[in-house]
C-alpha cells in the first residue's frame, strides 16, 4: 500500500519529492518502448540528457521506416516499388514486403518481412540508444549479391557529407554540389581502397545521419537522375550494418560520428606548415620538370617576396617510377639542386608513391621477394595496376619484410640528398588485389597512415580515410586534382566542407589554380584562388603568380604585376591569420570539430545557411564570403549575430542579406563575428593592424 501512494505522488503536481530528487539526482530516463499503431508499429525513446527523443514509425504492409521528433518526420525509407530495404539476387533487384512478425526483447526490436523473392526474407533489428539507433537486416533463404538502403530524400532535408564526389556533371574534378541533394552522385566504386576522399557517413538539415559500418565496396546513388531517392548499396551478401543518428542540430550529429571514428589525436602539420604556403613544382610543370626549371622556379619565388616553408619537387623526377633514383640526365646535380632551395630558405620536398612500375629495375627485385601485393584471382602472382604513369605492382604494407625495404630505401633517399619530408601520392591498396594474409583491405587505409605518420608530410598531408586510424592521426587532407576554371574554384570550397564535416579537419584545397593538365588558370582565377585559401587552413600552391608553362601547348604564360602583388597580399593576410588559425587546431585536437565548417554548423536555426555554396566559417569567429566568379559585386548572407565588415569597417546586426557588396579583384570580403571567441585575435589579423581592436568593438551596443 505505501508503495502504492509513493507511486501516485510521483505523477501528481506539486508533489513532495523522493529522496533521490530531494538529494540533487536525475531521475532515471523513461526506457524505449514499442506499442502498435494504425499502420504498425512506433519504437518510441523518450528525450534524455540532451538527445531530443524521437519515434521510429514501422510500417507493416511494406517494410519501411520513417523517423520522427518532436512530432515531425525527419527521416524516411524510400516508399513502394523502391523498396527501404532491398538486395540484388540474380541481377535483379529485390526487396522486403509486408512484416510478418516481429519481438521486441532484450531492447531490440526485431522485424521479419516477406520479400519480392520467391522463398527469400529479411529480417531486421532496430536497437535504439538515446540519440540514435542500429540498423542490422539480412537475407535468409537466399544469398543476393548486393543488400541495400533506399531513402526518401526530401524526408530530411538536404543532404551533406560523403566526402569527395562523383558526379555526372565532372565531380569531383569540377563539380561538388552542396548540398549533395542540389545535384547528381553517382558513386558507383565508393570504396575503402579508392583514392577518392570519402567516408560512409551522411547527415542532412533536419539533424539525422547514416553512417554504414562496411569494408566492402559500396554503390552510392543521391538523387541519380534527379529521382529523389538516396541509395546506400554494398557489394556483399553480409548483414547490412548501419547507424541511424538523431540530433537537434547537425553539428552534433557530427560530433556523434566523430565519437564512434575518432577525432585527431594532434595535427600533422606544424605551426609554420599552417602559416605559409607549401610550394609544388606539379601544376606548374606537371612531369616537364628538371633541375634547371626547378630552381627557376624557387628563385623566382623568392625574389618576388611570395613566401613559403617548402617547395617539393613532384612527379617526375625518378628515372623509372620505383627506382628511387633521380633521372641522371634532368637531375645532373640533385643534392646541389636541394642545397640551392635551402639557401633560397625552403625546406625541400619530394613526391613518392609505393607503386612501382614493370620497367623498373627494382620490380623484379620486390616481385622474387613477395614485397608486392598479390592478384586477388591468382596470389600466385603480383597484382597489376593500370595508373597515369604506365602498369605497375604495389609494395605490400601487410608484409613487414616488404614495409622495411621500402621504409630503409626512403630513408637512404633523404639522407643522400638532405630531403626534409615527402608527399605521397597514389593508393596503397586496389580492389584487384589480395590483401596480405591476416589483412583485411580496410587495413591498408591504417597501414598507410602508418607508415606517413613517420615522415614530415609538410603541410600537404595525405589521402588516407574510412579507418578510425586515419581520423585519429591528424593529417592534412588535400583534395582530389581540379581543373583551373571558375567551377573547379567553386568545387574547391564546397569540397573542403564535404571533406572536413565527415571528420577530417585539417583540410587544404588542391593547388591554388588547380591543375589536372587543363590551360593555366586566368589571372582571375588564381588571384580568387589563393584569396579563397587565404581564409582556409593551410594554403597549397603550385602556379606561379609570376609566370608559368601552359601544359597544353608548351608556351610560357606570364602574369602581370598585380596578379604577384594580390597573390602576395594573400600570403600575408594568411600568415597574419595563423595564430588565430593554430588556436582553432587546438581546439579541433580537443573537440573533433572542423575548422573550416559550413555555416549552418555554428547557426542551426538560419535556415538560409543551409543552401550557401560560397561562404563559410573558418573558426567560431570569422565568416568568409569570398568571390567565387568573375563578377566584381556578390550577395553576401549574414548569419544572427553583431558582424565586423572588414573591408568597410562597419558593424552590421544579423541576420541581414547584403546585395551588390563590391567585391572587385583587390577585394576579399570577410567579417568578423564580434561575440565569438578569438574575435579579437582574427579582428587584429584582418585589419593588417598592431594597435589592439577598439573596446566598443569588442562590446558593441545592441
Amino acid at each position: 500500500m505505501l508503495l502504492a501512494v509513493s507511486s501516485l505522488a510521483l505523477a501528481l503536481p506539486g508533489a513532495l519529492p523522493t529522496r533521490a530528487q530531494a538529494a540533487g539526482e536525475r531521475p532515471a530516463p523513461a526506457p524505449p518502448r514499442v506499442s502498435r499503431t494504425a499502420g504498425g508499429l512506433a519504437l518510441t525513446v523518450p528525450p534524455s540528457g540532451n538527445a531530443p527523443g524521437y519515434v521510429v514509425d514501422v510500417t507493416t504492409a511494406q517494410l519501411e521506416l520513417s523517423t520522427r521528433r518532436s512530432g515531425t518526420s525527419v527521416l524516411a525509407t524510400a516508399a513502394g516499388d523502391t523498396g527501404a530495404l532491398r538486395f540484388r539476387l540474380g541481377g535483379s533487384w529485390q526487396h522486403a514486403t509486408r512484416v510478418t512478425g516481429w519481438t521486441w526483447r532484450g531492447g531490440t526490436l526485431t522485424l521479419t518481412a516477406d520479400t519480392t523473392a520467391d522463398g527469400a526474407t529479411v529480417e531486421a533489428r532496430l536497437t535504439p540508444s538515446a540519440d540514435r539507433y542500429s540498423l542490422d537486416w539480412n537475407v535468409k533463404g537466399a544469398v543476393p549479391d548486393r543488400l541495400g538502403l533506399a531513402y526518401d530524400l526530401k524526408s530530411a532535408g538536404h543532404w551533406y557529407g560523403h566526402g569527395e564526389a562523383e558526379t555526372p556533371q565532372g565531380g569531383p574534378g569540377t563539380d561538388q554540389p552542396w548540398p549533395l541533394d542540389s545535384g547528381e552522385v553517382v558513386h558507383p566504386s565508393f570504396s575503402p581502397s579508392s583514392y577518392d576522399m570519402i567516408d560512409p557517413f551522411w547527415y542532412t538539415s533536419s539533424a539525422t545521419g547514416l553512417r554504414v559500418d562496411t569494408g566492402h565496396v559500396m554503390d552510392v546513388s543521391i538523387n541519380g537522375g534527379m529521382d529523389g531517392i538516396g541509395r546506400f548499396d554494398i557489394e556483399s551478401a553480409d548483414p547490412y550494418k548501419a547507424t541511424v543518428f538523431v540530433e537537434s542540430t547537425p553539428l552534433e550529429v557530427y560530433r556523434d560520428y566523430v565519437g564512434i571514428v575518432g577525432k585527431p589525436a594532434r595535427s600533422d602539420a606544424t605551426y609554420e606548415q599552417y602559416a605559409k604556403p607549401v610550394w609544388n613544382s606539379w601544376a606548374q610543370f606537371y612531369t616537364h620538370v628538371d633541375q634547371a626549371r626547378l630552381l627557376d622556379y624557387a628563385q623566382d619565388l623568392h625574389d618576388n617576396g611570395l613566401s613559403g616553408h617548402t617547395l617539393q619537387l613532384d612527379d617526375k623526377w625518378e628515372s623509372d617510377y620505383g627506382n628511387m633514383t633521380f633521372d641522371a640526365k634532368a637531375y645532373p646535380d640533385p643534392r646541389a639542386m636541394s642545397d640551392k632551395i635551402h639557401q633560397l630558405g625552403f625546406d625541400f620536398g619530394l613526391w613518392v608513391t609505393l607503386w612501382i612500375n614493370l620497367d623498373s629495375d627494382q620490380y623484379r627485385y620486390a616481385a622474387d621477394h613477395g614485397y608486392l601485393l598479390k592478384d586477388a584471382g591468382d596470389t600466385t602472382k603480383p597484382c597489376t595496376v593500370t595508373w597515369w604513369n604506365g602498369t605497375a605492382g604495389i609494395v605490400d604494407l601487410g608484409n613487414p619484410e616488404a614495409k622495411a625495404w621500402y621504409v630503409g630505401r626512403l630513408g637512404k633517399l633523404m639522407s643522400s640528398y638532405d630531403i626534409d619530408g615527402l608527399k605521397f601520392d597514389t593508393r596503397f591498396f586496389d580492389d584487384k588485389c589480395a590483401p596480405h594474409e591476416g589483412y583485411q583491405p580496410t587495413d591498408y587505409q591504417r597501414l598507410g597512415a602508418e607508415l606517413a605518420d613517420r615522415f614530415d608530410l609538410q603541410g600537404v598531408g595525405i589521402r588516407v580515410h574510412w579507418d578510425s586510424t586515419a581520423h585519429r592521426a591528424g593529417f592534412v587532407t588535400r583534395q582530389v586534382d581540379k581543373g583551373t576554371g571558375w567551377n573547379s574554384l567553386r568545387a574547391s570550397v564546397t569540397q573542403n566542407l564535404a571533406i572536413s564535416t565527415i571528420g577530417y579537419p585539417f583540410v587544404t584545397t588542391d593547388m591554388i589554380g588547380g591543375s589536372s593538365s587543363e590551360p593555366p588558370p586566368s589571372k582571375q582565377v588564381l588571384v580568387r584562388w589563393a584569396q579563397s585559401a587565404a581564409l582556409q587552413p593551410l594554403m597549397y600552391s603550385s602556379t606561379s603568380p609570376v609566370d608559368t608553362i601552359d601544359v597544353t601547348t608548351g608556351k610560357k604564360v606570364t602574369y602581370d604585376r598585380q596578379t604577384i602583388d594580390l597573390y602576395r597580399k594573400a600570403i600575408a593576410r594568411h600568415e597574419r591569420l595563423a595564430p588565430y588559425i593554430w588556436d582553432q587546431v587546438r581546439q579541433t585536437v580537443k573537440t573533433g570539430d572542423p575548422i573550416m565548417r559550413p555555416l549552418f554548423f555554428d547557426f542551426p536555426r538560419d535556415t538560409a545557411a543551409y543552401t550557401i555554396t560560397d561562404e563559410w566559417m573558418l573558426g567560431p569567429a570569422v565568416l568568409a564570403a569570398l568571390q567565387l566568379t568573375d563578377r566584381a559585386t556578390r550577395t553576401v548572407h549574414l548569419p544572427p549575430g553583431i558582424w565586423y565588415d572588414v573591408n568597410h569597417g562597419t558593424v552590421i546586426h544579423g541576420p541581414r542579406t547584403l546585395p551588390a557588396y563590391p567585391a572587385p579583384l583587390g577585394v576579399t570580403p570577410a567579417f568578423v563575428n564580434l561575440r565569438a571567441q578569438g574575435a579579437a585575435k582574427a579582428l587584429r589579423a584582418l585589419r593588417g593592424a598592431d594597435d589592439p581592436v577598439p573596446l566598443a568593438l569588442k562590446t558593441p551596443s545592441p
